[in-house]
């Protein structure tokens, strides 16, 4: 065995490659970084779920879902934030809101897809901004 080859096996116990989704989360958050956003939160997990990203764009918080996908032959990745997810997150950002009693802040919901096939280096990146209203019984207003 060369020592290239044990370099690269120590390499890879040392620092384990990251699952798909924690690679697009991250790369999520850079690009919102770069368009001005403060990021508040990452993985924020409350007892409804999790939110992947809480951010302030201005003095409009955004909950951001990301959604990382190899490729699109299972459809588009932000069609995977269906209406029952749009539920699940609208209960997420009420009890984000009222844990940090900013209820009266406005708000709204952005759909990050990130399409990262094993062949390229970097992902194509798309935010929706404002990709859906807020739903179910927990509607709150921007």
């Amino acid at each position: 065995m060369g020592l290239r080859s044990l370099a690269s096996r120590w390499l890879d116990r040392v620092f384990p490659e990251r699952p798909l989704g924690i690679r697009g989360e991250q790369v999520a958050g850079r690009h919102l970084r770069r368009l001005g956003y403060k990021i508040l939160s990452r993985g924020d997990r409350l007892k409804p779920g999790e939110l992947d990203l809480v951010a302030l764009d201005g003095d409009t918080i955004v909950f951001v879902e990301v959604k990382t996908r190899q490729s699109d032959d299972a459809g588009h990745p932000a069609e995977a934030v269906d209406a029952a997810k749009q539920r699940r997150l609208t209960r997420l950002a009420v009890t984000f809101l009222k844990r940090h009693g900013l209820l009266e802040s406005p708000a709204r919901f952005d759909v990050v897809a990130v399409t990262w096939p094993e062949s390229r280096r970097r992902p194509k990146i798309e935010h929706f901004k404002n990709a859906f209203e807020a739903v179910g019984r927990w509607e709150f207003y921007s």
